[in-house]
């Protein structure tokens, strides 16, 4: 059977996070269908308001009496504001990457909210060790959304795995049962999915944003120039045909979400008209194994199969 996953508080039954996908794409109802599964939820409060965000957190509660928390990336501009308003909300944990706040580990410690750092290096897993990190997740290049590595997980994960004592995650490509396997095996304590949990019932982005990543290829993985001022992995569609031909994309209006800015494009756009059904001219990140997703299911059904699949990779004996 898989191992339990002891974070700070929480052990969870699984040893499976849910990935927070921006924007929108990891909501309450996903969240929380993941905690009632045996593994720990994530809401997405890149892209949401203050009080968006508080509605979201008040509805997984009502939902789930399991693990959840909130993903925030440093670079945007309310991420302070959105930090201390899911720690007064007593959200289990927050994960933040996309840059380094020395501020958040003082909050969690002054709110009692374990603080999860993304990390993609040996040198920010120590930091974030450091500065008081619950766990770490590492990310490799095999990742949706904004990248911090060029490097293979399998290379960088026993890296930060030997340099920290505290929990280590591993993210990026990780699909089914055996790929769960394969990273715990190279000494992860659990794993976070993102990619998988697109195609369930519970995730709420429109279906045509489920279907691009049903219908698309695995030559369709593209890496963008996000405004972040980071390289994005997402589904090839036209405006990253557009963006790859013009380099930059006009701006209608700016909502100043970001600390920093490219302005090539506007993201947060871009990422809402995708979630909303616009998947052409908006911006859907993906995981460099999306293609092996074959049909939406209930997250039930996605976590008893990745059970099954983890069973099967740790208990098949070797041919003769």
């Amino acid at each position: 059977m898989l191992p339990p996953l002891q974070i700070a508080h929480m052990k969870a039954k699984l040893p499976i996070i849910q990935g927070g996908m921006a924007v929108r794409v990891s909501t309450a109802k996903l969240a929380a269908a993941v905690a009632n599964a045996g593994g720990i939820g994530v809401i997405a409060g890149t892209g949401l308001s203050p009080s968006a965000l508080q509605t979201e957190i008040r509805k997984a509660r009502q939902l789930t009496s399991g693990y959840f928390g909130i993903n925030v990336l440093f670079a945007v501009s309310q991420f302070a504001e959105l930090v201390k308003t899911a720690m007064k909300e007593k959200i289990d944990f927050i994960v933040s990457g996309a840059g380094f706040s020395r501020d958040m580990y003082a909050w969690g410690k002054e709110m009692n909210v374990p603080i999860i750092s993304m990390v993609s290096s040996v040198r920010v897993a120590r930091l974030a060790e450091k500065l008081g990190a619950a766990a770490v997740v590492v990310e490799g290049r095999e990742a949706g959304g904004h990248l911090g590595t060029d490097k293979p997980l399998a290379e960088i994960l026993p890296e930060v795995k030997k340099a920290v004592k505290i929990p280590v995650l591993a993210a990026g490509g990780i699909m089914n049962g055996y790929d769960i396997a394969h990273y715990l095996q190279l000494g992860a304590n659990g794993v976070q999915m993102a990619t998988r949990f697109v195609t369930s019932e519970e995730c709420e982005a429109h279906d045509n944003f489920k279907q691009l990543y049903l219908q698309s290829s695995a030559e369709d993985s593209v890496l963008i120039d996000s405004p972040v001022g980071l390289p994005g992995r997402a589904l090839r569609n036209s405006m990253t045909e557009r963006l790859a031909r013009d380099k930059k994309l006009p701006i209608t209006k700016c909502d100043s979400c970001l600390k920093q800015c490219s302005h090539s494009f506007c993201i947060l756009d871009a990422l809402n008209k995708a979630v909303d059904g616009d998947v052409e001219n908006g911006l859907v990140f993906a995981g460099e194994q999306f293609h092996t997703v074959k049909e939406i299911l209930p997250v039930k059904k996605i976590m008893d199969r990745l059970i099954r699949e983890y069973k099967e990779a740790t208990t098949t004996k070797p041919e003769a």
